[in-house]
């Protein structure tokens, strides 16, 4: 039996990406997180999918934590000044860190390397058993599906023993999403 998820961290890209729907779906993941009270933690930045899936969080009366670094304070991202609570730590390791220790499970949106890099450590974490907080794939116009057949060919090929490793749960929709979290 597992606890409801009260924390969620949003992975996803500080850019907006080419398909208009990115922008909807990330609007609507940040609404419905407010609407049933589950704490959104992210990157911080006032930027691209994650901006907008912050504000949507915050104009609904949800609670928002963002998390960022100095470097991408002051280089890439103003950081979000609608949040609840902002926490600046000294690099991207320790930004993920304290990322994964606010949340109860990850939502992966569209987006790049870093969104990349995020969710791969929590596999890696489950993998070697020192994670079991699951993952949910937002599969905005199906984004994800070409990782899906990596994965899949990693495991073809040798490179993951198991499925059963990793707490992957994947959706079409804001309203799938926000149900695979709430029934979890």
């Amino acid at each position: 039996m597992h606890k409801k998820l009260m924390s969620v961290a949003v992975y996803c890209g500080h850019e907006f990406g080419t398909n208009p729907q990115f922008m909807r779906d990330a609007a609507r993941v940040g609404e419905l997180l407010a609407r049933n009270k589950i704490r959104m933690v992210f990157g911080g930045g006032d930027v691209g999918l994650m901006g907008t899936a912050a504000t949507a969080c915050v104009n609904n009366g949800g609670h928002v934590t963002g998390v960022s670094t100095h470097n991408v304070m002051a280089k890439q991202e103003p950081v979000h000044d609608g949040l609840n609570e902002t926490i600046v730590v000294p690099g991207v390791n320790e930004r993920k860190q304290k990322m994964y220790d606010l949340s109860d499970a990850f939502i992966i949106l569209p987006g790049g390397i870093g969104t990349l890099n995020e969710f791969t450590d929590i596999m890696t974490m489950q993998q070697i058993g020192e994670s079991d907080k699951p993952i949910f794939f937002m599969n905005t116009a199906k984004f994800w599906n070409d990782f899906s057949n990596l994965f899949l060919a990693m495991q073809e090929n040798g490179f993951i023993e198991s499925s059963d490793d990793y707490t992957i749960h994947v959706a079409a929709t804001p309203d799938e999403l926000i149900r695979q979290i709430l029934d979890y």
